[in-house]
């Protein structure tokens, strides 16, 4: 026994050492011997609420929505841009930042208590299996869609699957009057961030993005590629309303334009420590005219590039004063699924501006502040910026730029009376028109199969009447507003949207930009340039 005894005395000492060792590394000594032992006093405090509260309360509460409001009540005491994602809404928006979803493809309207299909999406499975616009789908395997009140929540999530899991459709076509069995496969969809790309002028492309996710560099490069092939040399790369996204993916397109080693920005984190990021060897539009479209709506990631160029001397930006955000977000998860966005880092432009707008005042002033653009006539007049005498830099060849609120466009172009109308955003927005364009194609759709998307835009019009009739749809539904002023406009929009649920979104921005104040400006920005180009090198001849 005594032997035993002897055996386990060194393992209790080194055990024992072990412990003081563990406890002496963590050791603070203004710490009281409570504290010490203690769980950490604010985290213990919030559990044993929430303990309270799902044992002891008198009444059954949902303590999973208690816990929500209190991580958005804490976020909302930092800054304006660190949010928090519910579990519920965590897939959709990892999707929306990823470019893809896996399903049938297809976008629709319940119509009638049928699921419409507006049009099946570019590149997914419904359009390769031969689903038209205007079909029904009756039956998703067993589940039968149509004749409930089922949510668009609820049809997506039976339409959504694994990749390449089968699925059974029955769809009715009212075009030809009847019953389909299609088999397919559900695959990745894409949804896509590049809207449009097309030519200006025989030498000058369009590329519209509308967010920085994972995909677009991917979509930019492709669309920049198939441009090039056209011949192009200059390039108007619009980001208006485009509210930014991927940190990375601002650097990679910025990089498209910029020569190798250009400092594209630099981040600056809580302990002072700087990362810079340079432009690569694999830009292929270093020496082409770069023309980049902000607006007031553009913000991070649309901020990074017109401000890398912008400080780099590189190409002209034009439009409005874009948003004024200059934070840094990381997506760290909580464990149950839910997910917060949180400030980690501030960026700066290459000549060290920061373009974030001040927030010292809470979040509800920070959006006030940016609302009283449009009542302080900066939206009408460059003139109309305040800016603050310190917050002036230098390009490398001399030209003025600013920090303190959104990169100041190098030619400012004011918005327009159509613009400035909110119920035409209203209406576009909530999908007003677009319902009333798909009854009235669900009627005539055999009248534009043969139409190309070419001579659609070359020469369809859309005459008095069909406005009549879309003013009477409206006030027959309850939209009390004389759009008698407006006819005009609404044809374009009327046109557009017919567009995109013939053909695509780029068919649709191509009709949208006919009239577009800020492409008149690249075009007669563009022509300039080249006016001075032919004058230098013709005084080179001499």
């Amino acid at each position: 026994m005594l032997k035993n005894k002897n055996y386990l005395l060194p393992l209790i000492i080194a055990a024992a050492l072990a412990v003081g060792i563990f406890i002496g590394g963590k050791l603070n000594f203004n710490d009281t011997p409570e504290k010490l032992f203690s769980t950490n006093s604010k985290k213990d405090k919030l559990n044993r609420l929430i303990d309270y509260i799902d044992y002891e309360y008198v009444d059954d509460v949902n303590t999973d929505s208690i816990v929500d409001v209190t991580v958005n009540n804490i976020l909302n005491k930092l800054d304006p841009h660190s949010v928090y994602i519910p579990k519920r809404e965590a897939a959709k928006v990892a999707e929306n930042m990823k470019g893809d979803f896996v399903g049938v493809g297809v976008s629709f309207y319940m119509y009638k208590d049928s699921l419409a299909v507006i049009r099946p999406i570019e590149g997914g499975p419904s359009m390769k299996a031969g689903i038209r616009a205007g079909d029904r789908i009756l039956m998703a395997d067993n589940d039968t869609l149509y004749g409930k009140e089922l949510s668009s929540r609820e049809i997506v999530s039976k339409l959504k699957g694994d990749n390449k899991t089968s699925i059974k459709l029955l769809v009715y076509r009212p075009s030809e009057k009847k019953t389909l069995k299609i088999d397919l496969k559900r695959a990745e969809v894409p949804l896509q961030s590049v809207d449009a790309y097309y030519l200006l002028a025989s030498d000058l492309g369009y590329i519209k993005i509308n967010r920085f996710a994972e995909s677009t560099y991917r979509e930019f490069k492709s669309a920049l590629n198939q441009l090039q092939k056209q011949g192009i040399t200059k390039l108007a790369l619009d980001l208006r309303d485009n509210p930014g996204g991927y940190l990375g993916i601002a650097e990679q397109i910025a990089d498209e334009f910029l020569e190798d080693d250009k400092l594209i920005l630099f981040t600056k984190n809580k302990s002072g420590a700087i990362e810079k990021a340079y432009a690569s060897k694999r830009g292929n539009f270093e020496d082409g005219e770069i023309y980049v479209l902000i607006n007031e709506k553009s913000a991070s990631a649309s901020e990074i590039v017109a401000g890398a160029l912008q400080d780099n001397d590189r190409g002209t930006i034009i439009g409005r004063r874009s948003f004024g955000k200059g934070l840094v977000q990381r997506e760290m998860g909580l464990g149950d699924g839910s997910s917060v966005r949180l400030t980690v880092s501030r960026y700066y432009t290459p000549t060290g501006r920061s373009i974030q707008r001040s927030y010292e005042n809470g979040t509800e002033d920070y959006y006030k502040q940016f609302y009283k653009r449009y009542e302080n006539g900066e939206m009408r007049s460059a003139d109309s910026i305040k800016i603050a005498d310190s917050l002036v830099f230098k390009t490398p060849k001399g030209k003025i730029v600013y920090g303190g609120g959104g990169i100041i466009p190098d030619i400012f172009v004011p918005i327009n009376a159509t613009q400035e109308e909110a119920w035409v955003n209203s209406m576009l927005d909530s999908g007003f028109m677009s319902f009333y364009v798909f009854e009235y194609l669900d009627m005539h759709r055999n009248t534009y199969n043969e139409i190309s998307p070419n001579e659609f835009i070359l020469n369809f019009v859309v005459n008095d009447e069909m406005v009549d009739d879309f003013m009477y749809y409206a006030e027959d539904r309850g939209l009390n507003i004389d759009l008698t002023p407006y006819k005009e406009n609404l044809k374009l929009y009327i046109k557009a949207t017919m567009a995109e649920q013939l053909y695509d979104e780029n068919i649709q921005q191509q009709i949208l930009k006919q009239n577009d104040a800020m492409l008149e400006a690249v075009l007669h920005v563009a022509e300039a340039d080249e006016a001075d180009v032919e004058t230098a090198q013709y005084q080179e001849t001499e």
